[in-house]
């Protein structure tokens, strides 16, 4: 496997690294692990589309695109809300 370089501030790598020695890894291997949990955009819109199938199916549930707005903008005003605090 080749290795890349990455350019980021060194503030954001000194804290990537700390939290990697606490965990017991390299940041390297840090780095490796968090790559394989982070989702794609594609990746998400996937697993969205396969949730609002389940969803749809287990119980008719089907927001239009106006009510997926809606519903967006209400968890956006309540996590406000709550950051606000």
């Amino acid at each position: 496997m080749t290795d890349a370089n990455v350019r980021i501030p060194e503030e954001a790598r000194d804290r990537l690294a700390a939290i990697a020695a606490a965990e017991g890894l390299s940041l390297r291997a840090y780095l490796a692990r968090l790559a394989q949990t982070l989702l794609t955009p594609a990746e998400r819109a996937e697993r969205a589309e396969k949730a609002r199938a389940a969803l749809k199916e287990w119980n008719g549930y089907s927001p239009s695109a106006a009510e997926e707005r809606d519903l967006d903008s209400e968890l956006d005003r309540r996590l406000g809300q709550v950051t606000a605090r």
